[in-house]
C-alpha cells in the first residue's frame, strides 16, 4: 500500500468518524441549544419564513452529511492509490476534498453556532475544493493514458510533509 493510499484513508476514515459524531450531535443535542440561542428569530427559506432554530439545525445536519460524504471520498482516493499511477491526482484529489470539508462543513458548524452569518461566505471555497476534489479523483482512477508511471511531484501528502 503506498504512502499516498495509507494516509488519505486515515484521515477519511477519522473525519468519517467525526462525522458520525457531530450527526449524532445534530440529532440529540443541539436542538435546544439552538431553539435558545434563536428564539423568536425567523429566516425566509424558499420564500417561507421558518425559525431560525430549524434552519441553523438543518444547516448543522448538512454540514455533517457532506463531511460523511467527502471522508468516504477520501478512503475512494486512499484505496484508489493502491493501484493508480496518478499520484499527484489523487493527491490533489485528496487535499481538495480534506480542505473543502474545513471550508464547506467547519464553515456551516461555526455560522449555525455563532450566528455570525458572514461564514457563510466560507462555504462556496469549500464547495468548489469539493468539485474538484471529484474531478481530480476521476482523472486519477480513470485507465486512459499518461498512466505508466508513477508522478512523484506535486502536492505531499499530510504524513509527508
Amino acid at each position: 500500500m503506498s504512502c499516498c493510499s495509507l494516509n488519505w484513508s486515515t484521515i477519511g476514515a477519522a473525519l468519517g468518524g467525526l462525522a458520525v459524531i457531530l450527526g449524532a450531535f445534530a440529532a440529540h443535542g443541539i436542538d435546544g441549544y439552538f431553539a435558545e440561542k434563536y428564539a423568536g428569530q425567523v429566516k425566509t427559506v424558499t420564500g417561507v419564513e421558518v425559525p431560525a432554530a430549524q434552519k441553523y439545525l438543518n444547516d448543522f445536519k448538512t454540514g455533517a452529511q457532506y463531511q460523511m460524504y467527502h471522508s468516504l471520498a477520501l478512503l475512494a482516493v486512499g484505496f484508489a492509490g493502491v493501484t493508480s499511477r496518478k499520484q499527484k491526482l489523487l493527491n490533489i484529489a485528496g487535499w481538495c476534498f480534506l480542505l473543502g470539508i474545513i471550508f464547506f462543513s467547519g464553515s456551516l458548524y461555526v455560522l449555525t453556532l455563532s450566528g455570525q452569518t458572514f461564514w457563510g461566505a466560507i462555504a462556496p471555497i469549500g464547495g468548489t475544493l469539493l468539485i474538484v476534489g471529484w474531478f481530480s479523483l476521476a482523472a486519477g482512477v480513470c485507465a486512459c493514458g499518461g498512466g505508466s508511471t508513477i508522478e512523484t511531484d506535486g502536492p505531499e501528502t499530510p504524513a509527508s510533509t
